[in-house]
């Protein structure tokens, strides 16, 4: 097996490390797409398309003429704002890369093209490269759903789980917004006369952590809070975040329903929900065959035996997975701190993970290739007569 060149892995993330990209600025993101299509460009010798959703810009490749049948999955924005450079300076130490975005996931984005280079054939091979994952894919999982359904197999560059375990089960995404509007009054001279948001807001808060089930693995959390404009008003409106996870459908829309059913506890409190469930859980079945690909492929390059992990955190992996596609994730980066300022990559991983990406990908692509020769042969051998109506093999984009 070919093992790429760890040399040119490095100058290609450099790259795109350089060149930041949080998902809230679209002006970045274009200017990361960019950066990315030009290494794609260089490597497989072809042109993206640019692909833009409500100003956020995604980029994909497409191969042969055919549907797409194996589908290399990332996404180029980042939780790092503007100026994160400045912190978190771009290096290579003692064998480990740091850099906002390094793990999670723009060496992913690399080593997927890196990997596609690699392949003498590509009919049926498409990358899709996203500009929104890290605030939940609102623009693009129409595209990712489009581009993976009928895929034989999704393989997602999502960085690896801890020890470069892959991810083989995640958990079910929800995200809510619960706002209250009150009343406002002076603090000190008529309270009474106020509807206290504040107030109103600690009580959703308190009953939804209760929708909490520790032991089903459900959790339900508070994050984002705000409420009052003045420290001697009493508050009118107040807002708080709620992030919801579980491993099964029946745990998301028990919370759904319980979440939505909120009603305000104050005379006067008014209560509005919005947000639902974002992404449905990765069940270990999408995984567990290719898996063992992965598997029987990791001791030739001498990077076995894989692990395969469960986590709570959600990828677009579980839009693929949620089309009942075969879905394999956290097949990028070894390294850790995602989101934190502990973010590497360990750079002696990156070349045999490569590796074990064009393997996978090579043998889904061909054992389709295979199975439509045999199809073709199978009709052939009854004649002519049906010959003349055979259908063409790969239906036209």
């Amino acid at each position: 097996m070919t093992v790429p060149d760890i040399g040119a892995l490095l100058a290609d993330i450099e790259t795109l490390v350089r060149c930041e990209s949080p998902s809230n600025d679209h002006e970045a993101l274009a200017q990361s797409a960019v950066a990315v299509a030009t290494i794609g460009r260089r490597l497989l010798g072809a042109e993206p398309e640019y692909l833009t959703t409500q100003g956020c810009t995604h980029l994909r490749w497409r191969f042969g003429d055919g549907p797409s049948r194996v589908l290399l999955l990332g996404h180029h924005d980042t939780v790092w704002p503007l100026g994160s450079l400045r912190t978190h300076p771009y290096s290579v130490r003692g064998g480990v890369l740091r850099g906002p975005g390094c793990f999670d996931m723009k060496a992913g984005i690399v080593m997927a093209l890196h990997a596609a280079a690699t392949l003498r054939q590509r009919d049926g091979l498409a990358l899709l490269f996203t500009g929104d994952e890290e605030i939940g894919s609102p623009w693009s999982r129409a595209l990712i759903e489009e581009e993976a359904r009928g895929c034989d197999a999704v393989f997602v560059l999502e960085a690896s789980a801890e020890g470069g375990g892959l991810k083989c089960r995640r958990k079910g995404v929800s995200l809510y917004r619960i706002e209250v509007e009150g009343r406002a009054a002076h603090a000190g001279l008529e309270p009474d006369k106020g509807v206290n948001a504040g107030v109103e807001i600690a009580h959703q808060v308190l009953t939804t952590v209760g929708l909490a089930d520790a032991a089903r693995g459900t959790s339900v959390v508070p994050t984002a809070l705000s409420a009052g404009t003045t420290s001697n008003t009493v508050p009118a409106a107040a807002e708080v975040a709620v992030d919801v996870r579980a491993w099964d459908r029946a745990e998301q829309e028990r919370v759904d329903q319980a979440i939505r059913a909120l009603r305000p506890v104050l005379p006067g409190a008014c209560v509005r929900i919005t947000g639902g469930i974002n992404r449905p859980p990765l069940d270990a079945a999408a995984s567990t065959e290719l898996f063992a690909l992965a598997d029987s492929f990791a001791g030739d390059l001498g990077i076995g035996p894989l692990t395969a992990a469960a986590v709570g955190g959600g990828s677009d992996g579980n839009f693929t997975a949620g089309l009942g596609v075969p879905t394999l994730d956290g097949l990028g980066a070894v390294g850790g701190g995602a989101h934190a300022d502990d973010e590497h990559v360990i750079v002696a991983e990156l070349p045999g993970r490569t590796a074990l990406l064009t393997a996978l990908t090579k043998a889904v692509l061909a054992r389709r290739a295979g199975a439509e020769h045999a199809e073709r042969a199978e009709r052939l051998s009854h004649g002519p007569a049906l010959n003349r109506s055979e259908p063409s093999a790969r239906a036209p984009r």
